[in-house]
C-alpha cells in the first residue's frame, strides 16, 4: 500500500517531468501574453500623445495663420493712414492689437505641442522591452545556477611523450674548416 497522495509525484517520474513542462509553457505563455499588452498599451500612450501634440500644433498654425491675416489687414490700414487722404482715423491698432495676442497663444501652443511630440515619440514600448530584459537576465541566471542535469565526468588524462633527444655536435670544428669535407678538401673543388 502506497502512502502517496494524488499530489505528491515523484518529480523525476514522466508524469511530474511533463507537468512540470506543461506549467512552465503555460507560465511563459501567460508572461508573453503579458508582455505583448504591455507594449500595446504603452504605444497607444505614446500614440495618444502624438495625437494631441499633433493637435496642438494645427492649433498653433491657426493661430499663426490667423495673426498673419491681421497683420496684413493692420498693415492694409496703415498704408490707409498714411497715404494724403484719410489721415484721422487710426483703426489699425486694434489689428495689430489682435495680432500680438494670437502671436502670443500662438507660442504658447507651439510649445505646449513641442513638449507633448517630444514626450510622445518614438512610439516605442520601452517598458515592456525593459521588462522582457530582466525576464532574460533572471531566467537565464536561474539556468546557469541549476545543477548539471549529468554528472560531470573528470577530463580523461593523456600519457606524457617522453622528451625528445637533441642530437649532440659531433665535433668543434673553427671557422677555417668551415666548407670544407672530412679531409680537409672544399665542397665541389
Amino acid at each position: 500500500m502506497s502512502s502517496e497522495g494524488p499530489g505528491s509525484e515523484d518529480p523525476r517520474s514522466p508524469q511530474g517531468i511533463a507537468s512540470a513542462i506543461t506549467e512552465v509553457s503555460e507560465r511563459a505563455s501567460l508572461l508573453v501574453r503579458e508582455e505583448i499588452e504591455l507594449a500595446k498599451t504603452e504605444i497607444s500612450e505614446k500614440a495618444t500623445r502624438l495625437a494631441k501634440g499633433a493637435v496642438v500644433g494645427i492649433v498653433a498654425g491657426v493661430f499663426f495663420f490667423t495673426a498673419l491675416f491681421f497683420v496684413l489687414i493692420g498693415c492694409a490700414w496703415l498704408l490707409y493712414y498714411e497715404l494724403p487722404i484719410g489721415n484721422e482715423f487710426t483703426y489699425f491698432w486694434g489689428f495689430f492689437a489682435m495680432a500680438l495676442i494670437l502671436v502670443v497663444l500662438g507660442l504658447i501652443a507651439g510649445v505646449l505641442a513641442a513638449k507633448a511630440v517630444k514626450s510622445g515619440a518614438p512610439p516605442t514600448p520601452d517598458m515592456a522591452i525593459e521588462e522582457a530584459r530582466k525576464i532574460r537576465e533572471t531566467v537565464s541566471s536561474a539556468s546557469e545556477s541549476k545543477p548539471p542535469a549529468e554528472p560531470v565526468r573528470p577530463p580523461i588524462p593523456v600519457p606524457e611523450t617522453p622528451p625528445v633527444p637533441t642530437p649532440a655536435p659531433a665535433s668543434t670544428s673553427s671557422d677555417s674548416d668551415l666548407g670544407r669535407g672530412s679531409s680537409g678538401t672544399t665542397l665541389g673543388g
